[in-house]
């Protein structure tokens, strides 16, 4: 069986620095904030190619708390992407406002920049583009069309770690980028993790304050407040596995390269790489029509593969509330029935990406 991703594989690649880095916090006897957490933010800031980073307790919280720096709230609106995961929504409906949701191009899977102006009124606060599998979303045009109209740039780049936009790395192109390290995330902790970078200093001080109970000086509290915070253990992990993720994203971009040449003439819809921008292919997501069955003989063949993701979160009963019929959003819909994500990740063989493709050719 060649599974979808091994996460244990990365921790055998790294068990000896990951074991001493984990030891290394417990010896010290710090186990929340503290110098673990400082240095992985200085860190994560430089290699982001930004000047502030904080860490929080995971990728929803990091969003979350972007939205209230910014005093984003109840009556405002944040324009959002049709076909992310529901966890963009989910923060912008957790600070009380509400989610506007926008089609993405159909060759890219991010958020349309010509659709944007259309869903802006005079309640728009922020847009919120997503770097969806791991490419950069079409960030020119976004900041043109917040700067036109006064609003935030929120980025979730919860897979897009790395990730570079005309030569820049995904980091502080818009007010703040917000990061998950869930433990399937190209970058990825061993339990929850999040962060923010932003060149903005301001915004870097207020998420500090809000994610440790509204207070920068113990039992001083300026404002409510919330207990997300990075993880000391979780940062550590982090700090040993940074030194390799340049090295690991080549690994990706390799398999990401064999599977485009390999699958070109598969009758499958492959992904499309503006030349602009440079992924790092936290996923290799195709399309077929015929998606559960492609599905179905992949698996009957040994190969695991995932759907990013199955219910648009339009179509969630979560959202019932917006009444939103499944076509509002058909490409949304359309996306969620046909795509399909093969097995990508930097400890994946050659010669299993090798079977990947046969595999698939065979099922096609």
């Amino acid at each position: 069986m060649i599974p979808f991703l091994d996460l244990g594989a990365a921790y055998r690649e790294l068990r000896t620095e990951i074991d001493a880095a984990i030891h290394r916090v417990l010896d010290s006897g710090w186990y929340i904030l503290g110098p673990e957490v400082d240095a992985f933010e200085a860190g994560w800031a430089a290699w982001c190619e930004a000047d502030h980073a904080v860490g929080v307790a995971n990728g929803l919280d990091a969003l979350i708390l972007a939205l209230r720096a910014l005093d984003i709230g109840s009556g405002d609106e944040v324009i959002v992407q049709s076909n992310t995961y529901i966890a963009t929504w989910l923060a912008v409906t957790a600070v009380g406002a509400r989610p506007v949701p926008v089609e993405p191009d159909a060759a890219t899977h991010n958020i349309d920049p010509a659709r944007i102006a259309a869903a802006i009124t005079p309640a728009t606060r922020a847009l919120l583009p997503v770097h969806l599998y791991g490419q950069p979303a079409d960030l020119d045009p976004i900041l043109a069309l917040a700067r036109q109209h006064g609003l935030a740039v929120i980025e979730d780049a919860a897979q897009a770690h790395g990730a570079r936009y005309k030569g820049r790395r995904i980091g502080a192109h818009g007010d703040v980028v917000c990061w998950s390290f869930y433990p399937g995330k190209n970058l990825g902790a061993l339990g929850d993790g999040g962060a923010v970078t932003t060149n903005r200093a301001d915004l870097a001080d207020r998420i500090r304050v809000l994610r440790n109970y509204g207070s920068r000086v113990k039992y001083v509290n300026e404002v409510q407040g919330v207990n997300s915070r990075l993880d000391p253990i979780q940062a550590a992990v982090l700090r040993a596995k940074l030194p390799h993720l340049d090295a690991w994203t080549d690994r990706r971009r390799a398999i990401a390269a064999d599977y485009a040449e390999g699958l070109r003439d598969s009758g499958l819809i492959l992904p499309h790489v503006p030349d602009w921008a440079d992924p790092v292919w936290h996923l290799f997501v195709v399309r077929s029509p015929d998606r559960d069955g492609l599905q179905k003989r992949l698996a009957e063949a040994g190969v695991g593969t995932l759907i990013h993701y199955p219910i648009p979160p339009h179509m969630q009963a979560a959202y019932a509330d917006l009444d939103l019929a499944p076509d509002a959003l058909p490409l949304a819909r359309d996306l969620a029935g046909e795509v399909l994500s093969l097995p990508m990740g930097p400890q994946l063989p050659l010669a299993d990406a090798a079977r990947v493709i046969e595999a698939v050719r065979a099922a096609t």
